[in-house]
Formats: structure tokens, C-alpha cells, sequence
């Protein structure tokens, strides 16, 4: 077959990859998309949309049922998962829909539904959906394919049923008792949400603390949180086994130097998440990876094959969205506008939508401590803060890393109401470089959340 020759091609249709392959067509170059399931990527369809339409209904039931702390009486409180289901089946459908028309309107721009892999350097051998075979070649390609969710070598883990952080959304009924592997973002997200919706729930984790790239205060107090809405948390326990046992699912762990077993309605594995680089054929281009399957990108996010690019997750690094967009803005930058735009130095924000949410950006204080620095350490907990105290929402803490010789503030985690909004407010002085103080010493609307940076950075001056 001759191939149909584009001038770039841009394999998956993710945050990264969709915008884009619109900005290379809308330059008048020849562009085809490439997406093997559905426009949107994890994002959109499997990831931030859907789990945090469901978060939220989470919250409302939460907020039920303290009603009464705030002098209002309800009835009894039921959920509804197949109404939450469809709720977030709508909104991810709304957000698709929406990505699919852009481009549809997008000149110069092809989507082709089908499953991508390399047969040469800049070619690319596709199985299309509908049953058929293409042949595409471009002088550029984009590589913006994702990543999956991981399956741990256990014991009977294959013959047990499982779900992931796609298939769990799909439920409709509350589990009687969900059984979680992981201590992760996605095995905490979902594990306050289900025992918000009344399921019991156990977190099996394998490390020492939650959210182990977090500091062992911020782990504690998110451990702290989760076990106070009832959910069981088991650190340093290792899975060793899964049997079926009638209609329940039998897990076997080590804690302690004991053997422990739990019987679970449900299991959720959330151990982390692998490239789908293996399906791409990359050695037929040249492309190199890690020994994970991440593909090696330099700071422009250059692939070991000239003309051919990685962004976002299959590249590896942080797994967030924005890493994602923003890979694509320094694709931009430097393809379209003739920038020299990498990859260095950026921050990178992230929240996890559990309930207080943690907010986080920079270094922590472990990291900073490990590069020798000589820092100041702030915190401050939420029970401190006036509107947390005013709305009853008076969770977790709030904690700042400055360099004690510039004061400036290299990191900070807020667990807390909005947290993720109140780091946003830190990370904005980061990038304008604002010393500690500026934010002690700033006028804040009163009562805000953000207000509690005064009483932050004034801890600050007691350290």
C-alpha cells in the first residue's frame, strides 16, 4: 500500500496531543490524529472528569450527613450509584462531544480512528476500528499515547475478579466492602469516595506511608483524615495471595510479621500505572526507553529519533494533566514560534481530591533537607484558619519550605479546604519569585482561605 504522507502526525488524542495537532494544522500543515479508543485521553474520559464528578457527589453525601453539625435536621441519607454513574457519563460525554467538534471544524486536520505502531522511521502502520489497514508517514510524529493501569505480580490476582480506576466508575451498586492495593492518589480518591457512598473500606499499602513521595507529617495527617471517615488503613502490609471465596474475594497479607487475612465484596488495584509504549513497535523508529517503557525525551521533549516528539505520560515524570498541556505548549513554542522553550525549571502543581484536598508545589521538606539547604519550615493547622473554623471544616494543616537565605519559598502542601486553591496562591508568588514575607505582610479579603498565609509566614518568624 502507498502510504498517505502528512506533515505530522500526533498519536493519541490526550490534553497534550488534541490541542496540539489543531495548532500544527491551523499552521497549514497536513495533520493526522491518531486515536485508538476515544478523543479526550485518561483525562478526560478514565481520569480528572469523571472521578472528580464523582468526588463530588461524595462530598454532598459527607455534607448530609453532618447536617445537623450546622443546626439543619435531613432525613436518612441513600445513594443512588447509578444516578451518580450517569452524572458522570453526561459530563464526560459533554467534554468529549466538545474535543470530537473542534476537530471536526479544524482545517487540515484528520482523525483516524485505529490502533498505531511504527514499520519504519516516520512511518506507521494503523488498524483502523472499523476493521481496516492504513499505511501514514510524516516528516514529524507526536507520541502522546499514555498509560495504563498496572497489574502487581501476586498470587491468584488472575483469578480473582478486579477492577481498575476506569472499571470502578462502572459499578452499580456500592460494593459491600471494597479491598484496596495502593496508597496512591487514585487508591485514596476512591477509597474516601466509597465510604462516603457507605461502603467499608480497607487500604492495603505496601510502604511505610500514604502518598509516599509526600513528607512523613502531610502522609501522617492524610492517614489521620482517612481514618476518621472510617476507612482502614494497613501500612507496611504486603499482599500475598487472592482466592475466590464463593461470592467474595479472600486477600492474604503480611503486617507486622503476622498473616492476616480480609474478605472483600470488591478489589480495587491501584499500584500504579505502566507506558503504552509496548504496543508501538518503537525500535522500528528508533526510539529508545527507559526500563520501564517510558519513552527517553530530552528537555524539548525529543525523542532519540530525530522528528519524532514525547509528551505526556508515556514520556514519564510527573503523570498530571497540565504536565501534559504544557508539554504541548513547549511543542508550540518552539515548532511554531521559533522559542527555545524546555522543560527545565517548571513547577509542578498537583492536587489530590481527597476530602480535605492536599494542594502541593515545589520541594518538600525532605527533598530540601536532602540538597543540604538551609531552610525555614512553617505550618500552621487548618484549626488555626478563621474560615475553616467559620464553615466547620477544620482538617489537616498547612506547611511552607523557605530558603532561609532569600526567603523564598521553595515548596509548600496546604491539606486542607480548597487546598488545591490556596497552593495555587503559593505557587503564583514562586513564579514572580515573591519573597516569604510579601505574603506575610499582604492584605487579604477577610475571611478568606487564603487570608491564613498571614498567620503561615508569621509562624514563620518563631522558627
Amino acid at each position: 500500500m502507498n502510504p498517505s504522507h502528512y506533515d505530522a502526525i500526533v498519536i493519541g488524542s490526550g490534553q497534550g496531543g488534541t490541542p496540539l495537532s489543531m495548532a500544527l494544522a491551523k499552521a497549514a500543515m497536513r495533520t493526522a490524529l491518531i486515536e485508538r479508543k476515544h478523543v479526550g485521553g485518561t483525562c478526560i474520559n478514565e481520569g480528572c472528569t469523571p472521578t472528580k464528578t464523582m468526588v463530588a457527589s461524595g462530598r454532598v453525601a459527607y455534607l448530609a450527613r453532618r447536617a445537623a453539625d450546622y443546626g439543619v435536621h435531613t432525613g436518612p441519607i441513600s445513594i443512588d450509584l447509578e444516578r451518580v454513574r450517569q452524572r458522570k457519563r453526561d459530563i464526560v460525554a459533554q467534554f468529549r462531544g466538545g474535543s470530537e467538534s473542534r476537530i471536526a471544524k479544524t482545517q487540515s486536520l484528520e482523525l483516524i480512528m485505529g490502533e498505531a505502531s511504527f514499520s519504519g522511521a516516520k512511518t506507521l502502520a494503523v488498524r483502523t476500528n472499523d476493521g481496516g489497514q492504513r499505511t501514514v508517514s510524516a516528516d514529524r510524529i507526536f507520541i502522546n499515547a499514555g498509560t495504563r493501569a498496572s497489574r502487581p505480580k501476586i498470587d491468584g490476582l488472575d483469578r480473582v475478579p478486579y477492577l481498575d480506576n476506569e472499571s470502578i466508575m462502572e459499578l452499580s451498586a456500592v460494593p459491600d466492602h471494597l479491598l484496596i492495593l495502593g496508597g496512591g492518589y487514585i487508591g485514596l480518591e476512591f477509597g474516601q469516595l466509597f465510604r462516603r457512598f457507605s461502603s467499608r473500606v480497607t487500604i492495603i499499602q505496601s510502604a511505610g506511608q500514604l502518598l509516599t513521595r509526600e513528607d512523613p507529617d502531610v502522609a501522617e495527617e492524610v492517614t489521620k483524615i482517612l481514618r476518621q471517615d472510617g476507612v482502614e488503613v494497613l501500612l507496611n502490609a504486603k499482599a500475598t495471595r487472592f482466592d475466590q471465596s464463593e461470592d467474595n474475594i479472600q486477600l492474604q497479607v503480611e503486617a507486622g510479621g503476622k498473616a492476616t487475612s480480609f474478605v472483600g465484596s470488591h478489589l480495587l488495584v491501584a499500584t500504579g500505572r505502566i507506558p503504552n509504549s509496548d504496543a508501538l513497535n518503537l525500535s522500528a523508529a528508533g526510539i529508545q526507553t527507559d526500563e520501564h517503557g517510558f519513552i527517553r525525551v530530552n528537555d524539548r521533549l525529543e525523542t532519540t529519533s530525530v522528528g519524532i516528539y514525547a509528551l505526556g505520560d508515556i514520556k514519564g515524570g510527573p503523570a498530571f494533566t497540565h504536565i501534559s498541556y504544557d508539554d504541548f505548549r513547549i511543542i508550540r513554542a518552539n515548532l511554531l514560534e521559533g522559542k527555545a522553550a524546555s522543560t527545565k525549571d517548571r513547577q509542578v502543581p498537583y492536587c489530590v481530591f481527597i476530602d480535605p484536598q492536599l494542594g502541593r508545589v515545589g520541594i518538600t521538606e525532605n527533598e530540601a533537607r536532602a540538597e543540604g539547604r538551609n531552610i525555614l519550615v512553617a505550618k500552621l493547622p487548618m484549626t488555626s484558619v478563621a474560615r475553616a473554623l467559620e464553615v466547620d471544616e477544620t482538617r489537616g494543616l498547612m506547611k511552607a519550605v523557605v530558603d532561609a537565605e532569600t526567603n523564598q519559598i521553595l515548596g509548600a502542601a496546604v491539606l486542607g479546604i480548597e487546598g488545591g486553591e490556596v497552593m495555587s496562591v503559593l505557587e503564583t508568588a514562586m513564579m514572580g519569585k515573591l519573597p516569604y514575607t510579601a505574603l506575610r505582610d499582604a492584605t487579604y479579603a477577610h475571611p478568606t482561605l487564603s487570608e491564613s498565609l498571614n498567620n503561615l509566614f508569621m509562624a514563620m518568624d518563631n522558627t
